[in-house]
């Protein structure tokens, strides 16, 4: 069945790239209402933005949503990511300004929430995306692609040069909860040679490396806390993709691969996948495709506590 949230949960917390506080409550929808933003703050004119791939404005560093007015809301991978991974496939989600709060740079926040008030199952059948032939997109060195599949498997591969990094490769399962127990709770990263860049251009104003992101330099990890996992960067890069690939529009039966991707190549790729004739089709699930979304049978006791690795 299609899932929302018992209860509205509210989240309050600065954009990591406008450095702005922003309020942002998820609130439970109807089934077949999917995934919607509405920007609060403003007054007058059309302030829902669908959270799907056609309303994708290409950026680098994050995926931002506008409509056809204008109005925009940015940042939105990891709320997308948790709501994905949490099996919520109806939800309103309101917010006062144009960025998703970082909170601590990972989805776990947003996750904690949604168990914390609970999931409500709705009365009608979720409706999924089959994958039916395979679908790549390259550019400068970086390739995704998504194949066919009876579930949603995440793979990401990366390769940086620094050597608290290196390469990094991990595969992942969706079923079952697997994103909360796996990935939920991995933060975002960048490279020190990155910030000073980023913040010149006006981006990583919010960014407080061990608060809500993680800064590399050479074989220096500054975190705060540690790392959550010693292949906390790919992890976070598959939890990146789960959350662009939830624009789809409905739950994924496929298996995506990254190979050093970011968020433009990934929503570059569903849209080729919606492009080529026959290479995918909506089905309403069964209850033993049901049963291979990510969520299903996810339990509080699985949500992950910050930790630390030994």
């Amino acid at each position: 069945m299609q899932n929302t949230l018992k209860a509205s949960v509210t989240f309050e917390g600065v954009g990591l790239h406008s450095g702005k506080s922003a309020r942002l409550v998820l609130n439970p929808a109807a089934a077949g209402h999917g995934i919607q933003f509405k920007r609060t703050d403003i007054a007058l004119g059309n302030t829902i933005v669908p959270a799907r791939w056609d309303h994708v404005e290409r950026t680098a560093l994050c995926t931002r949503l506008i409509n056809a007015a204008g109005v925009t809301v940015s940042t939105v991978e990891h709320v997308m990511a948790a709501l994905a991974g949490c099996g919520i496939h109806n939800a309103l989600i309101e917010i006062d300004g144009p960025e998703v709060p970082i909170l601590d740079g990972s989805s776990a926040p947003f996750v904690r929430g949604i168990m914390a008030r609970g999931i409500h199952r709705l009365g009608v059948p979720a409706r999924a995306i089959e994958v039916l032939k395979p679908v790549t997109v390259t550019k400068d060195g970086a390739s995704a692609t998504l194949l066919p599949c009876d579930r949603l498997m995440i793979e990401f591969h990366i390769d940086f040069e620094e050597q608290a990094i290196g390469r990094q490769s991990r595969v992942l399962d969706l079923r079952n909860g697997a994103f909360v127990r796996e990935l939920c709770d991995s933060r975002t990263f960048c490279r020190r040679s990155d910030v000073e860049t980023m913040q010149a251009n006006g981006l990583a104003l919010g960014g407080v490396p061990g608060e809500n992101a993680i800064v590399f330099d050479g074989s220096t990890i500054e975190s705060g806390e540690g790392l959550r996992h010693a292949d906390e960067p790919v992890r976070h890069k598959m939890l990146d993709a789960l959350g662009d690939l939830a624009l789809a529009g409905g739950p994924l039966l496929g298996r995506y691969v990254g190979e050093r991707a970011g968020h433009a190549l990934t929503n570059t790729l569903l849209r080729e996948l919606f492009a080529t004739p026959g290479a995918s089709r909506v089905v309403d699930c069964d209850l033993a495709m049901t049963a291979r979304l990510p969520g299903q049978g996810l339990v509080w006791s699985e949500v992950p506590a910050t930790r630390r690795v030994a």
